[in-house]
C-alpha cells in the first residue's frame, strides 16, 4: 500500500484510538469481574471513615473510589496515551514538547479530571441512593447543565491551565476580527493569541465560550503563517457555529444521548447488580458498569455525530464564504492547514463516516472553488 505520509500519520492515530478504547473497554470489565472494584470501594470506604464524619461518609467514599479508580486507570492507559500523544507527534514532526512537558501535561489532566469526576460521581451517586429506579432522568439533566457549564467556564478557567492566552497585538488584525464577528451578529469578549506553539506545530483557531465568555482565539502558529485574510475566513467559519447556534445545537444532542445512556445504565445496573455481588444499584463498585453502559450508547452513536457535525462544518464553510466573500483566502488557508496539521486528502468513506468530524479538506477546497465560480 503506497501511503503518504499523512495518510500513514491518520491511520496510526486511528489505530492507536481505536486500540486505547478497547483496552479502555477491558479494563472496565476486568475490574468488575474480578472483584477488583469491591475491593476498592472496600478502602475507599475504610479512608471514608477516618476522614469524614458518618454523614458525610457515602460521599466520602465515592470520591475516595473515583480517585483511586482514576489513578488506576491513568496507569494502565498511560503507555497508549504516550504512543499516540507523544510519539506519534514527534515522529511525524508535529510536536515541540519535550516528554517532561508532556507528562506535566498528563498529571494536570488528571488533576482536573479528579476534580470534576469527584463531582460528577458524588452528585450521581446522591440521585441514585434517593432514586435507585429514576435516578437518570434527573442525572441526564444535570449532566446536561454541567456541559453548559463547561462549554461557558472551560476557555476562562481551564484553558490557561495548558496554554498562554493573552491579548492579540496585532492591532490591524485584532480590529478586523471584531469587527467581522460585529458584523456577522456574534457579541464576542475579545480577540486572544493562542499559545499553541510551546507544544506543537500545528495551527488552530476557535471562537471559544457561549455567553459572556465568547472570545476569538488564534494560534500563535497560525498567526505566525497566515496572512490576515486567511484568518479572517478561518475565523469567519468558526463565527457561523455560533450565528447558526450550532454550539446549543451539539450540546442538546450530547444530553439527548447522556439521557439514552443513563437509562440503559439504570436498566443494565439493576439486571447486573447481582450477578456481580453489588449490593445494589448505589453500591459505588458498580460504577465502571454504568460508565460501560452509558459509554456504549455514546459509542454506537458516534457515526451520527459525526454525520450531523460534518453538515455543521459545510454550513459553517458556506458562511464564511458568503460573509467575507472571499473564496481565494479560504481555499489558501484550507491548504495551508491540511500541510501544517497533516490532514488526510483521501480518506475511505468508511473511515470519514466513522472518524471525521469534518469534510475531508480536498471536499471543502471544491465546495469553496465551486462558490467562487
Amino acid at each position: 500500500m503506497n501511503e503518504d505520509k499523512a495518510a500513514r500519520y491518520n491511520r496510526l492515530k486511528r489505530n492507536a484510538s481505536v486500540v486505547s478504547l478497547i483496552v479502555s473497554v477491558a479494563w472496565m470489565m476486568a475490574v468488575v469481574a474480578s472483584g477488583a472494584s469491591a475491593a476498592i470501594r472496600n478502602v475507599a470506604e475504610q479512608s471514608a471513615s477516618r476522614i469524614a464524619p458518618a454523614v458525610l461518609a457515602p460521599t466520602a467514599t465515592v470520591v475516595v473510589y473515583v480517585a483511586l479508580l482514576l489513578i488506576a486507570t491513568e496507569v494502565v492507559s498511560l503507555p497508549l496515551a504516550f504512543y499516540g500523544g507523544f510519539l506519534l507527534e514527534r515522529r511525524y514532526e508535529l510536536s515541540n514538547e519535550s516528554p517532561g512537558a508532556w507528562f506535566a501535561d498528563q498529571l494536570k489532566s488528571l488533576a482536573v479530571g479528579l476534580l470534576l469526576s469527584a463531582a460528577a460521581a458524588s452528585i450521581l451517586y446522591v440521585l441514585i441512593r434517593r432514586s435507585p429506579d429514576g435516578w437518570w432522568l434527573g442525572a441526564a439533566l444535570v449532566f446536561a447543565l454541567f456541559i453548559v457549564g463547561l462549554a461557558q467556564l472551560g476557555p476562562v478557567l481551564l484553558l490557561p491551565l495548558f496554554y498562554t492566552v493573552k491579548p492579540l497585538d496585532r492591532d490591524a488584525l485584532r480590529a478586523r476580527l471584531l469587527s467581522l464577528a460585529e458584523r456577522a451578529g456574534a457579541h464576542v469578549l475579545g480577540a486572544y493569541a493562542w499559545g499553541l506553539a510551546e507544544k506543537t506545530k500545528k495551527a488552530n483557531a476557535a471562537l471559544a465560550g457561549i455567553g459572556g465568555t465568547r472570545r476569538i482565539l488564534v494560534s500563535d502558529t497560525m498567526l505566525a503563517q497566515y496572512s490576515d485574510e486567511e484568518i479572517e475566513v478561518v475565523l469567519a467559519h468558526e463565527i457561523g457555529h455560533h450565528v447558526h447556534g450550532d454550539i446549543w445545537k451539539m450540546i442538546l444532542f450530547e444530553s439527548a444521548l447522556i439521557l439514552a445512556g443513563f437509562f440503559l445504565a439504570s436498566r443494565t445496573l439493576a439486571l447486573l447488580a447481582a450477578p456481580f455481588g453489588l449490593r445494589g444499584v448505589a453500591d459505588i463498585a458498580g460504577l465502571p458498569i454504568l460508565m460501560l453502559a452509558a459509554g456504549a450508547v455514546s459509542l454506537v452513536m458516534m457515526p451520527v455525530v459525526h454525520a450531523l457535525s460534518r453538515a455543521l462544518e459545510r454550513r459553517a464553510d458556506r458562511f464564511a464564504l458568503d460573509l467575507t466573500g472571499n473564496p481565494q483566502a479560504f481555499i489558501s488557508a484550507m491548504r495551508r492547514l491540511g500541510a501544517q496539521n497533516l490532514a488526510e486528502e483521501h480518506p475511505s468513506r468508511i473511515v470519514q463516516w466513522l472518524f471525521y468530524s469534518h469534510p475531508p479538506m480536498l471536499e471543502r477546497i471544491a465546495a469553496a472553488r465551486a462558490f467562487e465560480s
